[in-house]
């Protein structure tokens, strides 16, 4: 059960090694793009390649859904990046619904682990295989494992990591689910502060220029690529003009600029002032252009004297 491109390598792996996938449960097709034509999930078009039998259902409560499930009388389910499932269809296999999800539980439980553990600058993240139970990302944990992270690695970057290394954790899951060798470890038993992921909104996303460059850096990087952090300045025309930024470097000064001034010779570089010190922008897209890196758009943008990101 799973939905985009983080769920296929797993789904591939399992058929690698000889596992026999009976179904594969997606998202149903639907509208996207500015052309709004229909699109199929990743894991669908991988699955149809495949010749799987590949179930779309618009609710998990229905009983045709349901019924099919049944029918399939499937061991047991893994799910990688679906939706919240109904008692009835994770409590169905004889040996139980597992779950990859991004983080290390019990820290970063919630829709969006990836990104809000570099907002938070962490060191350090990884992937958890869990066994499903009623409350969302509280089941016992089977197996996990932890990988440093650097300070500039984005969020496209880390998600393309865990979906590899994901997919090898829930094989060896899968292998130690088959072969009866199993130790759950109940996560009420771990001790900790822990943080939480939630659904990333619009207004999370927008850049706080006085905050300090290490946030906003973080920021910045742990929305990257999508769905972005963004500002907003005045153009030449006097109009509100919306700004992505993709890709920064920190660099620690003292200044008396207002927070938000952009610095730039318009050809080379271009940075931002915030509390204690500046953010060099590397890539960045101002809207109706495309993303970029500095150097290219200064080739075509220049920036007013006295510009400020608001």
């Amino acid at each position: 059960m799973g939905t985009p491109d983080f769920a296929v390598p797993t789904l591939e792996a399992l058929l690698k090694n000889n596992y026999d996938v009976v179904a594969v449960v997606t998202a149903p097709d639907k509208p996207a793009g500015r052309g709004q034509q229909i699109q199929q999930t990743a894991v669908k078009k991988f699955a149809s390649e495949q010749d799987l039998l590949v179930l779309q259902p618009e609710k998990l409560k229905s009983e045709d859904f349901i019924n099919t499930l049944k029918s399939l009388q499937a061991d047991l389910q893994i799910v990688v990046a679906f939706r919240m499932l109904p008692e009835e269809v994770w409590n169905m296999p004889r040996l139980g619904t597992y779950n990859l999800h991004a983080s290390l539980l019990p820290n970063y439980r919630g829709a969006a682990p990836i990104n809000w553990a570099l907002i938070n600058g962490e060191k350090n993240t990884g992937a958890t295989v869990f066994k499903l139970k009623h409350e969302i990302d509280t089941g016992n944990i089977l197996s996990s494992f932890k990988i440093e992270l650097s300070e500039n690695i984005t969020a496209g970057e880390l998600h393309d990591v865990l979906m590899i290394e994901g997919a090898k954790l829930m094989l060896d899951a899968v292998n130690k689910i088959k072969s009866g060798n199993l130790q759950l470890t109940d996560q009420t038993n771990i001790i900790g502060e822990w943080k939480h992921a939630p659904k990333i909104f619009k207004e999370d996303c927008k850049i706080k220029w006085n905050n300090n460059a290490e946030q906003i850096h973080n920021l910045i990087r742990g929305l990257s690529p999508y769905p972005a952090a963004w500002t907003q300045f005045i153009d030449k025309n006097n109009q509100l003009t919306s700004i992505k930024i993709y890709r920064t470097t920190k660099e620690s000064a003292n200044h008396d600029l207002i927070c938000g001034s952009v610095i730039t010779d318009n050809k080379t570089f271009l940075k931002v002032s915030c509390k204690e010190g500046f953010l060099n922008i590397e890539e960045l897209q101002i809207a109706g252009k495309k993303k970029l890196s500095v150097k290219e758009l200064l080739k075509g943008y220049h920036f007013q004297d006295k510009t400020i990101f608001i």
